[in-house]
């Protein structure tokens, strides 16, 4: 047994082969020692333990979200029935996965721009961006869960930082600057809505 708990290859990836230790003690050190985390990560290598990892976080947030939308809905709020529920934890690590690459994809050309050409490579930041989707496993919390979620830009701008080796300053460009220019978008596109409005 012994044996099998030191698989979880503390100061790595997740360790596919012990999935439940490694899942917990991943947890751990993400949140509790993020600098540490990151700077111990395997900066290239395969992409399925981070991406299994981050699935996970996903499905559990997707489920646990799930249950307590079926036992708050109400008819006023529109509904939301078992099979909304079932289609929703399907779609999760499906959309999940896409998401990964996507934004993994964004960060990346962010660090070439930021960065520069002496960075890590694109499976450092795929890493940061799939252990950084821990913060999922409590967003789905009312009210508390967006502010919670608000550690992950913490843990981005670490996980950028330790991958890539770059200043502080550079990683949280990467990290920023895409949330602002969607609040740049989002703010152009209520000042037009409400500029209509008057007209």
């Amino acid at each position: 047994m012994a044996t099998r708990m030191s698989s979880s290859q503390p100061g790595g990836d997740y360790d596919l082969s012990n999935p439940i230790n490694s899942f917990v003690e991943v947890v751990g050190r993400v949140v509790r020692r993020p600098s540490e985390f990151f700077s111990s990560v395997p900066r290239r290598g395969n992409f399925l333990a981070p991406l299994v990892f981050a699935i996970i976080c996903i499905e559990i947030s997707a489920i646990l979200g799930g249950l307590l939308r079926l036992f708050w809905t109400t008819e006023a709020t529109g509904g939301f029935g078992f099979g909304d529920f079932l289609g929703s934890v399907v779609v999760a690590p499906i959309g999940g996965a896409i998401g990964l690459f996507i934004m993994a994809g964004i960060a990346y050309l962010l660090v070439i721009l930021f960065v520069g050409s002496e960075n890590s490579g694109f499976g450092s930041t795929f890493r940061v961006v799939s252990y950084v989707s821990v913060t999922s496993l409590v967003t789905w919390i009312p009210f508390v869960g967006g502010l919670l979620g608000l550690y992950g830009l913490y843990q981005a701008v670490v996980g950028i930082r330790e991958m890539h080796s770059t200043t502080t300053g550079r990683a949280a460009l990467v990290v920023l600057v895409p949330i602002g220019l969607f609040l740049v978008a989002v703010g152009l596109v209520a000042g037009a809505f409400f500029l209509g409005r008057l007209t």
